[in-house]
């Protein structure tokens, strides 16, 4: 109950006491200690936390106060803030009412003195443009009058140092006279100097007292100002928190909920149905009621074929008709053709193969709180936030490109196809590979540094080469050119738009992927699906991979159409699932393909489709007859002790381990990236920063020389742009996009050991 207080309590005193406050309509009223003090009432769960945790504010002086009933009362400040408020008795309510009127009168009647004793200038709307304007003008002019009563100041500065050096002199030659003549006349030229001095001194109080008054005039308003700024971008910061908290434990509440109550469902529910009339966003622990996205209905339905075409796929089904949707070129779907197929003896190496190493020193516990840097970055760019290497992993955006091979063998397979349209299941297969390795990566890459390279060479054990370089900075773009001796080339310019949100960060990779197959002359390309960071202010850190994917044959016209469904709380689906269709050039699908980005992918041969029932929304669904289906890929599983190594992959882990004669522009050789590594996470912040200026500055070097060469008289002058070292910019007569193709000469260059082209940017 409440503690005991007078009736009537003085507008001075401080008021505290227990009252129940409305939360929602799962747990009702709730018991809360409330404190009453100068003009603001404030809530705890307990009196223990009253020294460090205030569960909800609300300001009195803008508040309205209504009595409902013989307990109940009401206090909202306009529709932000709402408490509704039941006491123990009408007599305990009655003291708090009073309580509360009394308290609002008096900060009504302080804000006011306030607003009176802050300034003599009417009050300027800062929403408004014109608003701003005169602020700027009032601004302005009190400067140019501080500075005016400044320049005053100085003269008459000069002017008492002067004439007191005079009256000084003129004392001192009084001492020394000793003839009664001449007596008369220095002590009047004495008392012209005092005169002197003594206006003079005048005039410099004078120009004091002006200074000061105009200072102390505008002090108060421009403390005021600051002061008000300081508060609303306090509140603001404190309900974008409050609001991640609160998505934060929905999140925890909905993952363990099973069946909501039929009363929830119940759209007559009255004046309280509303959960936000009564329940307030700043108590933490109040649960709200939450709408997810409404789920997409599937697009198509598989289910089993009929048995007679079981029967017949251990051999060649070339021959079923066409009725049945098999393709017209010979396929064997058995598990030599399809699932497995194996690989040629290799030839005896002549020298054993490097041993990669399979750990690196363990990530430091450095707390940092993303927040304190994040709020200030609201709707910026992610290139262009400063962050420190506490939020990044050792690793550059070069080497994450580069992980894109991980799977490889995919590539190697889909070489080996006779068919055009099993090829493209393979080619699918390796586009969601690609993505297995950011499902724990919350660590930001490095940015790569214009010039900066990365090179991949695991031609002896793996059978190809990788090449990467960062071509622009401005957007940040990077070039990337693979080459297996298994008869496949993959090529790729990559540039992220990222965009922070708040409560996530969503990267939109643009540019596109080709992957060319010698043999079959086959060119594919796509692009990436958007990267979703959650939980960015509070909460666990965790990625989803959410859009649509169309890996397309440029030569036969072959299609496959792969859809990421972003993560959803109350679907039945898997999460992270990936599903995809792939079509002739005609448009008749031949195979289904299933998984999820993050562990597996399946694909099934179509025997028959057939348009099925109408979905939720009234479209017409297909329903695909299948083989059963078989496993195409399969996530490698993380080496022992990832959780304390980025979660790297094993692959991920060798990226950045030191090489002899890789290019002096290499990644592995970026100090603050070393640096980070190695676990020295404070220098690593110094080298980064001095990196970043290092580049500026020739960034800054490469404009001038632009600004000479388009200002020069002479022929062919023309400005100066960067031009990559090992890539140049071509429009590809196939896919018909413009993109950075490898022009050669990386690889013989290393083998001679010439890097004379190579910028220093480290």
């Amino acid at each position: 109950m409440s503690e005991a207080k007078s009736p009537t309590p003085t507008p001075g005193d401080t008021y505290k006491g227990w009252l129940f406050k409305w939360t929602n309509y799962i747990k009702g009223y709730q018991r809360r200690w409330f404190v009453l003090s100068n003009g603001l009432l404030s809530y705890y769960r307990t009196q223990a936390e009253m020294g460090h945790t205030c569960r909800g504010t609300i300001n009195l002086a803008t508040a309205n106060i209504a009595v409902e009933d013989s307990c109940n009362f009401v206090i909202s400040n306009g529709g932000a803030q709402t408490y509704h408020l039941k006491a123990s008795s009408e007599v305990e309510r009655q003291r708090w009412i009073t309580a509360l009127e009394l308290a609002k009168a008096k900060a009504v009647q302080m804000q006011a003195e306030s607003d009176d004793s802050g300034d003599d200038f009417p009050a300027v709307s800062p929403n408004s443009g014109q608003g701003g304007d005169c602020r700027n003008t009032e601004i302005q002019s009190t400067l140019r009058t501080l500075n005016s009563k400044v320049e005053d100041l100085a003269t008459c500065n000069d002017l008492i140092v002067k004439h007191g050096s005079a009256l000084q002199r003129s004392l001192s030659e009084l001492e020394g006279l000793r003839v009664a003549v001449d007596m008369g006349e220095k002590v009047k030229q004495v008392t012209e100097r005092a005169t002197l001095f003594r206006i003079t001194s005048n005039a410099m109080i004078n120009a004091c007292r002006d200074f000061l008054s105009v200072a102390q005039s505008h002090s108060k308003r421009w403390q005021k100002a600051l002061q008000t700024e300081r508060e609303q971008r306090i509140r603001l910061e404190e309900t974008l928190e409050q609001l991640a908290k609160q998505h934060n434990h929905l999140e925890r509440a909905f993952r363990g909920a099973t069946v909501l109550p039929p009363s929830f469902s119940n759209p007559a529910l009255g004046n309280k149905g509303a959960v936000s009339g009564k329940a307030d966003a700043s108590d933490e622990d109040d649960d709200n009621e939450f709408f997810d996205a409404m789920e997409e209905p599937a697009e198509f339905i598989t289910v089993p074929a009929d048995p007679k075409y079981h029967r017949r796929s251990g051999s060649n089904i070339s021959g079923i008709s066409s009725e049945t949707g098999t393709d017209d070129q010979s396929v064997n779907f058995d598990e030599l053709s399809l699932a497995s197929n194996p690989e040629s003896p290799q030839p005896l190496e002549l020298e054993p193969v490097r041993q990669r190493r399979t750990r690196i020193p363990d990530k430091p516990n450095y707390y940092l709180n993303l927040w304190s840097i994040m709020k200030n970055c609201i709707g910026k760019e992610l290139s262009k936030i400063p962050m420190p290497v506490n939020f990044n992993e050792p690793l550059s955006m070069l080497q994450r490109l580069s992980e894109d091979l991980e799977y490889y063998e995919l590539l190697d397979k889909a070489a080996k196809c006779h068919s055009s349209l099993e090829q493209m299941c393979y080619v699918a297969a390796f586009t969601v590979s690609s993505y297995s390795t950011t499902v724990h990566r919350t660590g930001k890459p490095f940015n790569p540094l214009l010039g900066e390279t990365f090179e991949l060479d695991r031609h002896r054990e793996c059978g190809y080469r990788s090449l990467c370089e960062q071509v622009s900075h401005h957007p940040p773009a990077a070039a990337h050119h693979a080459f297996s001796e298994k008869g496949w080339t993959l090529r790729q310019e990559i540039t992220l738009a990222s965009k922070f949100r708040g409560k996530y960060l969503s990267i939109m990779p643009l540019g596109s992927i080709q992957c060319i197959f010698e043999k079959s002359n086959n060119h594919y390309s796509w692009k990436k699906v958007t990267t979703t960071v959650h939980n960015i202010i509070v909460g666990k850190l965790w990625i989803d991979q959410s859009g649509e994917i169309d890996v397309v044959n440029h030569k036969t016209g072959d299609r496959c159409h792969l859809k990421f469904a972003p993560y959803s709380y109350f679907s039945r689906d898997v999460p992270r699932k990936v599903t995809g269709v792939v079509t002739d050039k005609d448009g008749k699908a031949h195979y289904v393909l299933s998984g999820t980005w993050d562990e597996k992918m399946e694909f099934s041969k179509i025997m028959q489709s057939s348009k099925g029932e109408n979905g939720t929304e009234g479209k017409q669904r297909t329903v695909y007859q299948t083989l059963k289906a078989k496993e195409m890929w399969r996530k490698n599983p993380l080496p022992e002790g990832a959780e304390n190594m980025y979660y790297f992959s094993s692959l991920a882990l060798t990226l950045n381990e030191p090489e002899e004669g890789v290019a002096p522009t290499d990644s592995r050789r970026r100090p603050d990236q070393r640096l980070m590594e190695e676990g020295h996470w404070d220098e690593a912040n110094a080298e980064k920063q001095r990196l970043e200026e290092k580049q500026r500055s020739a960034r800054r070097e490469r404009e001038k020389e632009a600004v000479k060469a388009a200002s020069s008289p002479e022929e062919g002058a023309h400005p100066d742009t960067y031009q990559a070292l090992w890539f140049e910019k071509i429009d590809d007569p196939v896919s018909g996009e413009t993109l950075h193709i490898y022009k050669g000469g990386y690889w013989e260059a290393k083998e001679q050991g010439n890097w004379d082209l190579c910028p220093d940017i480290f």
